[in-house]
């Protein structure tokens, strides 16, 4: 298939109805565009995937990933949220920023390459914006079992805050959930000393626990917060104390601070508090990672930071801000990952828009990288 610019492959990406966890044949014609990578589709529980490779020779494995599905575009639109229109520089339509401007400039990045030192590869998934259990985790698996795992990894998530090239994301946060319920003895609020207040209890943890730091962080990592999200509790009545009270806090955990640490450290404020029976629930939905560890990690970031910056004339930030993204499975299976993409301004917004001038410059940086990629020393 003819190479189309990639403000017209975005607008034909855009064009797929594409929400969670369907592609509305977006993985098709993708297919079908890079005609000379061989295709593997890893569909699974309603939910499609797409593994595209090309062995060029023995050498290393750079991969690029992304989802192809959207979130609904709600109430508030200008446009046809899935009619890609072009206005004042911009491209306007659901999924523009996220992601699939992003995924536009690697697939044109990878379609015309002639010679690279190793394996080039797409992992492409409609399960990221949902529950994302069926998405990049199967594929993995799949790579895993047939030894096709990649040495490197490119994210194409927006990650830029104000200006286009001003951050790379090399690692994530975690994200520890729980839920707390503190157990006391109900009864009237006329004879409190017959009872045990749950709430009274409640008010004294809080001091110690609520926006607490549980660490220091580090050059990466901010602190790692623990963050009440939600407190219940009593009858809505005014003459009867509650049995129980329960809180919900999530704490966005740095690589420093562990499911263990949190559990422990409720547990030892709760009996400084004089509560004797504390139920805790938690878990940790997604780990902490960090890619710049090893010397080959910092060779990859250092020369796609030099590129970003001849390229925008912006240096940018090392950063673990932000939510969570299937860049964190990627990093379970040993592999060094870093995301980079457009501003993300509009994500998940109303007229949701990406920059042409940007994606333009998001692909030249992408082949100048593969095209370097191979003097990387691992």
């Amino acid at each position: 298939m003819k190479k189309l610019d990639t403000t017209e492959l975005t607008a034909k990406l855009i064009s797929f109805n594409s929400l969670t966890p369907c592609d509305d044949g977006a993985f098709d014609f993708i297919t079908d565009y890079l005609d000379l990578f061989k295709a593997v589709r890893i569909d699974i529980n309603g939910v499609k995937n797409l593994f595209l490779y090309k062995k060029f020779s023995d050498g290393l494995h750079l991969a690029f990933a992304g989802h192809i599905d959207v979130v609904p575009p709600g109430e508030g639109w200008d446009c046809n949220p899935f009619e890609a229109i072009e206005k004042d520089g911009f491209i306007y339509g659901r999924g523009a920023s996220d992601m699939k401007g992003g995924i536009a400039t690697f697939i044109n990045a990878v379609k015309n390459i002639k010679n690279f030192n190793g394996t080039i590869s797409l992992l492409l998934t409609s399960d990221e914006e949902g529950d994302a259990k069926y998405g990049t985790v199967e594929i993995l698996k799949y790579l895993q079992k047939e030894n096709l795992l990649p040495d490197f990894c490119i994210v194409a998530e927006p990650t830029c805050d104000k200006k286009f090239g001003d951050t790379i994301k090399v690692g994530r946060r975690g994200s520890i959930n729980a839920k707390v319920t503190i157990i006391g003895h109900g009864g009237h609020a006329a004879y409190p000393q017959k009872a045990i207040n749950p709430i009274s209890l409640a008010g004294k943890l809080l001091s110690f626990i609520a926006d607490k730091q549980l660490d220091n962080g580090d050059e990466y990592f901010s602190p790692s917060q623990l963050v009440i999200t939600d407190i219940r509790s009593g009858y809505q009545k005014t003459n009867v104390i509650p049995t129980e009270l329960t809180l919900m806090l999530n704490v966005r955990n740095s690589t420093s601070t562990t499911v263990e640490n949190v559990e422990n450290y409720i547990k030892s404020k709760a009996l400084e508090c004089g509560i004797e029976n504390i139920k805790i629930e938690i878990d940790q939905s997604s780990k902490p990672f960090i890619a710049r560890k090893s010397n080959f990690a910092q060779q990859a970031i250092n020369l796609l930071s030099q590129i970003i910056e001849n390229q925008t004339g912006v240096k940018p930030c090392l950063s673990t801000s932000g939510g969570t993204s299937d860049a964190r499975f990627i990093a379970e299976y040993g592999i060094d990952v870093i995301e980079f993409g457009p501003i993300n301004e509009t994500i998940h917004a109303p007229n949701e828009k990406v920059s042409k001038d940007d994606l333009a410059k998001l692909e030249t940086i992408f082949v100048q990288f593969i095209n370097k990629f191979s003097d990387i020393q691992k």
